[in-house]
């Protein structure tokens, strides 16, 4: 995870663009990971990465420093992906997006994704979950927060996300040997 100094965010806070650029530099790649795993559109995911740092620049003076930034900023990008999920139709995926899942599952060395790689893999895993599934199966195991930075980046109760988490994995398991994966 990220770590931002805090002297940046006091910086931020006193109205110093220069800083709020180097801090969008910092953290963009970040935000526009989450938002294309949970939106599976790059384009949609330039979007809410616009719209997350105007969010974050419009309440900067609001952020308590006693939280980790990079939570905050989870939370922020999360929220936005949620109401954008529920606005749209259902993604549905496609031929193609097996085959790219196909190539990555057999690459043998570490194999670098491109954009829009991700999202096909996205659409054939997050097919059939619901948002909140996405959102804590994507921060937890696509972005690797633990489990408490996900219950402070959603809001949800550690119970609500060991169980969509749950739901989640048992969903995509499924798709997985449907598909022939054991």
């Amino acid at each position: 995870m990220i770590k931002i100094d805090n002297a940046i965010i006091t910086r931020c806070q006193a109205g110093d663009k220069d800083a709020f650029r180097s801090l969008v530099e910092t953290c963009q790649g970040m935000v526009f990971s989450v938002a294309l795993k949970m939106l599976a559109d790059e384009e949609e995911a330039k979007d809410i990465v616009q719209e997350t740092f105007l969010r974050v620049w419009l309440n900067i003076s609001r952020y308590d420093s006693r939280r980790s930034f990079t939570t905050w900023l989870y939370a922020i990008v999360s929220r936005l992906c949620l109401d954008h999920l529920k606005s749209r139709a259902h993604i549905v995926a496609m031929p193609e997006d097996e085959s790219v899942l196909r190539r990555y599952a057999s690459a043998d060395g570490q194999l670098e994704l491109e954009n829009r790689e991700w999202v096909a893999i996205v659409r054939i895993l997050a097919e059939g979950l619901s948002p909140k599934q996405r959102l804590v199966f994507t921060l937890s195991q696509l972005e690797g927060l633990s489990s408490e930075e996900v219950e402070e980046a959603t809001g949800l109760t550690a119970k609500q996300v060991k169980s969509n988490l749950y739901v989640a994995r048992q969903t995509i398991r499924e798709h997985l040997k449907n598909m022939g994966y054991e």
